[in-house]
C-alpha cells in the first residue's frame, strides 16, 4: 500500500533600447521598469488566503475565485520582468495550488489531489554551470522523491533542448498527459524570457540517505521526446510564482518559509 502510494504520487513529476531616446522616454523606462519589479502585494495575499481557505482543501480545483485572482495578477503586468532569468526565480518554491486540466495526465491530477504530501520544485545551477529544475516530493522528514530536469533559458542554454515534436497521446488516448506543440506551443512575445524548456534527466528516492533510483529510462532515445516540457512563468515577485506548462496547467507557487502557515 505505501510503495503503491509513492508510485502514484511520483507519476505527477512525469507529467514546469533603441538608441536615441530623449532623456525624458529613458526617465520614465526606469520608472516603470521600477514599478514592474514590485509586484501586486494585496492580490498575492487575496489569492494566498483563496487558495489556503478553499474548502476542497487540495491543491487540485479549478475554482473560479483563485483563477480570477491568478488572471488579475497575471494581467496586472506588475511582476519581476524576464522572469525565467531573473535572479529572484532560483531557489526552492512550494506547489500550493494547481488546476484541473483536462489535457493533463489522469494519474497525475490523482497524485496533485493527494495533499498530504509537500510537493516542491528547486531551481538551481549545478556545478557544471547547467540549469536544473528539481522536482520533490516529501514523503516525511526522512523520505523523499527527487526527479531533475535539465532546464534551457538564454542565461543558460542546453542545445539538446530542441521543441517537442509530439503531443504524447499514446493511440490517441490521454494517459500520460497531452502537450502542446507546433504554433500552439510558442511563447508569447509580449513576454520575453519568461520559458524555462526542460528535460527529465534522472530520479532517485531518499529514503534517510538510502537512495533508489526511479524506475523510469528518462535517457532511453524512445522516450527522450516525451519527457520534454516547457513552463512560463506569467508572473513573479519575492513570494510567489504563477506559471503555466505545456500540459496546460496552471500552477501557483510559494517561495519557502514567504508565508505562515502554508
Amino acid at each position: 500500500m505505501v510503495v503503491s502510494s509513492l508510485m502514484l504520487v511520483a507519476v505527477i513529476l512525469l507529467c514546469f533600447i533603441d538608441q536615441g531616446e530623449s532623456f525624458f522616454q529613458v526617465f520614465k523606462l526606469s520608472k516603470n521598469l521600477g514599478r514592474v519589479g514590485e509586484g501586486s502585494p494585496e492580490i498575492e495575499k487575496q489569492l494566498i488566503s483563496a487558495i489556503t481557505t478553499d474548502p476542497t482543501n487540495n491543491r487540485l480545483s479549478n475554482s473560479e475565485q483563485i483563477l480570477s485572482l491568478v488572471e488579475s495578477l497575471e494581467d496586472s503586468r506588475s511582476g519581476i520582468e524576464q522572469p525565467a532569468i531573473s535572479p529572484k526565480v532560483y531557489g526552492r518554491w512550494k506547489l500550493i495550488h494547481t488546476t484541473n486540466a483536462d489535457t493533463s495526465s489522469p494519474i497525475q491530477r490523482k497524485a496533485v489531489d493527494a495533499s498530504k504530501f509537500e510537493i516542491y520544485q528547486d531551481i538551481k545551477v549545478n556545478d557544471k554551470d547547467q540549469l536544473i529544475v528539481s522536482q520533490v516530493v516529501k514523503f516525511s522528514d526522512t523520505a523523499q522523491l527527487n526527479v531533475d530536469a535539465l532546464a534551457s533559458t538564454s542565461a543558460y542554454p542546453l542545445p539538446e533542448l530542441q521543441p517537442r515534436q509530439g503531443d504524447g497521446k499514446i493511440m490517441g488516448f490521454n494517459v500520460l498527459g497531452v502537450s502542446f506543440v507546433g504554433e500552439e506551443a510558442s511563447p508569447d512575445p509580449t513576454r520575453p524570457d519568461s520559458r524555462i524548456n526542460f528535460v527529465f534527466d534522472e530520479g532517485k528516492f531518499d529514503f534517510n540517505g538510502i537512495n533508489i533510483p526511479y524506475p523510469v529510462p528518462f535517457r532511453w532515445p524512445i522516450f527522450r521526446d516525451a519527457v520534454k516540457g516547457w513552463i512560463d512563468i506569467t508572473y513573479l515577485s519575492d513570494k510567489v510564482r504563477i506559471a503555466r506548462g505545456n500540459k496546460g496547467t496552471t500552477f501557483v507557487l510559494v517561495r519557502e518559509n514567504a508565508f505562515d502557515n502554508v
